[in-house]
């Protein structure tokens, strides 16, 4: 088994490996964005975007189970890669990745981080979020996600940003990258 912990959707956080039942850290020695390109390609989350260092998304528990990682980019799993039969690390050099399926949100030329358009950072830029199919549930998720509390007043505004991407929640989801979305295709959305 393979997961992402402790970041803001299944594509983001520390790096944790399973072995026999147990999970697992890899420690950031060498830790670089081919390895990452292996984890996010395995976790189908697309390449890496960026590596974090240094436990950033906190600390993680059981065995230190990868060292001295060195993938070549292309392996089809972490454990084929190469890395040190020992390690010589803490949970404090616990390594982490932003993969660029990852989702996160802002809410931008409103009063406060609160009110205003809602924009998503996904495939590393800012887009646009569809109103077609932007209903009370798909709201709730958003300012839940946020920290902003209940759904006062929804709004529209137009699309400046380079993408549009449409979300759809069955249910109170615990972020928008839970519920069905998509990317760019015109054809369900509006110019608001």
């Amino acid at each position: 088994g393979l997961r992402l912990a402790g970041g803001r959707s299944r594509c983001e956080g520390r790096v944790e490996l399973e072995k026999q039942g147990i999970w697992g850290t890899v420690c950031d020695d060498g830790w670089d964005i081919p390895d990452a390109d292996v984890v996010c390609r395995q976790l189908r989350c697309g390449h890496a975007v960026s590596i974090h260092n240094n436990s950033a998304f906190g600390r993680g528990h059981g065995p230190i189970l990868r060292d001295e990682l060195g993938c070549d980019g292309h392996e089809r799993h972490l454990w084929e890669c190469p890395a040190a039969p020992e390690h010589d690390c803490s949970h404090k050099e616990d390594a982490g990745v932003v993969c660029s399926e990852h989702q996160e949100w802002r809410l931008s030329g409103g009063r406060d981080r609160c009110a205003g358009r809602v924009e998503v950072f996904f495939r590393d830029t800012w887009s646009t979020v569809c109103d077609s199919s932007w209903y009370h549930l798909e709201s709730a998720v958003l300012c839940q996600s946020l920290g902003c509390g209940k759904v006062v007043q929804q709004l529209s505004f137009g699309h400046t940003l380079p993408g549009k991407m449409l979300y759809q929640c069955g249910s109170l989801q615990p972020s928008l990258a839970f519920c069905h979305w998509i990317f760019n295709k015109s054809a369900p959305c509006h110019q608001s």
